[in-house]
């Protein structure tokens, strides 16, 4: 675990440069977007998400092989994710390539030239993307409590959009899209590796500060009046499905970090979570059983996930709720606290091994709150975390009035 204050610049264009320097051999450089598919409008359902696979697929000095090869070629990785809120371009590599690497990802996202040859192929691979969610149902039950919660509003839709709309997309739409919605002032360089920070700033300088400044002017359509929902729909399936949650808190809510903690408890990824216990390892209820919560800028969504057997859908939803009232009605004692904050913290240190996703953590940090906060700083905000905080955010999230289901039966 490394504990460091981060080096930080901004070019004249606005684009932020954010750089951890680490001993490795291996770098990581991406470049992160503030835009996503709730920035599409009507008509650019999907659009978001097909820029990103497209952006891979040709520039105007090179074509898609030639692109792919020159960080695949000495070893390296590059790669791509799209979001409701972000669109992200990155890769790994020796830390030798670092110039080659910073050259290519300027060249992908300001020169890509989106062959109509090569979108018409891509747009097979996102048919076939779509199918494979369309065949698990386990994943396809969370896009759609998601257009359940947020009913009509732009962050509801799927990322990956529908057949129909990608069929008419063309190079124009490309371009619409990423003139009204790809910002320098939201965008963010992040780094983690063995490099000087002076040396990288030149270096990024001379391949990110000749695009022209652009600065974002329009704010988002805020999500508002949620309703909860409760849906079941018939499916062809061995098991029944099951997500039920609620609206929560967004990224800059001072509860959030108490939400996180919450929801590691109930069912975070650790296998004594107390929804785990519950339907898993003292009753075989359930295979898969998790909570999440995901925090957006102006809204966020707390859900938990199960499959069972249809015999049992209805005593594992009431095992869930009971979990929630637990949850609202008493207090965490004084070790349950210290445990829960330890096993957190615990996560996190260990999370940040991983360079590559210190990388993208770090960027995505500073390009919401335009700082990151040293790891022993998180910690401290946990360690303050009081059992009355969880309880009060218990009750606003996991009040049953509040919940909206859909289940796959």
């Amino acid at each position: 675990m490394v504990d460091t204050d981060y080096l930080i610049h901004t070019l004249k264009n606005g684009i932020r440069i954010i750089h951890q320097r680490t001993d490795s051999p291996v770098g990581h450089l991406g470049v992160l977007i503030n835009a996503g598919s709730r920035d599409e409008s009507d008509g650019e359902h999907g659009l978001a998400h097909f820029i990103e696979h497209s952006v891979f697929k040709g520039t105007g000095k090179r074509k898609a092989f030639h692109i792919l090869s020159r960080i695949e070629g000495v070893g390296g990785e590059l790669n791509a994710y799209t979001t409701k809120e972000e669109t992200v371009l990155y890769a790994t590599f020796l830390t030798e390539y670092y110039d080659r690497t910073a050259e290519l990802l300027s060249d992908i996202l300001f020169h890509s030239v989106y062959p109509e040859k090569e979108l018409k192929r891509e747009k097979e691979v996102i048919y076939e993307e779509i199918n494979s969610y369309k065949d698990s149902p386990s994943e396809l039950i969370f896009d759609e409590f998601e257009e359940l919660v947020f009913d009509g509003h732009p962050i509801a839709r799927n990322i990956l959009g529908t057949k129909k709309q990608l069929q008419a997309f063309t190079r124009d739409s490309i371009f619409r899209f990423i003139e009204n919605n790809y910002h320098t002032d939201q965008m963010v360089i992040s780094s983690v590796g063995n490099i000087d920070f002076g040396n990288l700033v030149k270096m990024l300088e001379k391949y990110f500060g000749a695009a022209p400044e652009k600065l974002r002017t329009e704010k988002r359509t805020k999500f508002e009046n949620y309703i909860p929902q409760q849906k079941t729909f018939r499916r062809d399936t061995f098991q029944s499905h099951c997500v039920i949650g609620n609206t929560a808190f967004d990224v800059q809510h001072p509860q959030r970090i108490v939400m996180v903690l919450l929801n590691n408890i109930l069912g975070g990824q650790a296998l004594n979570s107390r929804l785990n216990l519950a339907l898993r390892e003292r009753r075989g209820m359930a295979y898969n059983v998790e909570s999440s919560y995901a925090a957006y800028s102006d809204t966020g969504l707390f859900n938990v996930y199960f499959g069972t057997d249809k015999e049992n859908l209805n005593k594992a939803l009431n095992l869930v709720q009971k979990e929630f009232d637990l949850l609202r009605n008493t207090k965490l004692g004084g070790l349950q606290l210290s445990r829960a904050k330890k096993q957190l913290i615990g996560q996190i240190a260990i999370s940040t091994e991983s360079r590559e996703d210190m990388m993208l953590t770090i960027g995505k940090s500073y390009l919401l709150y335009d700082k990151v906060d040293p790891i022993r700083e998180v910690f401290r905000k946990i360690e303050d975390i009081s059992a009355e905080q969880v309880l009060e955010v218990a009750n606003l999230v996991l009040d049953k009035k509040q919940m909206s289901t859909l289940i796959y039966k």
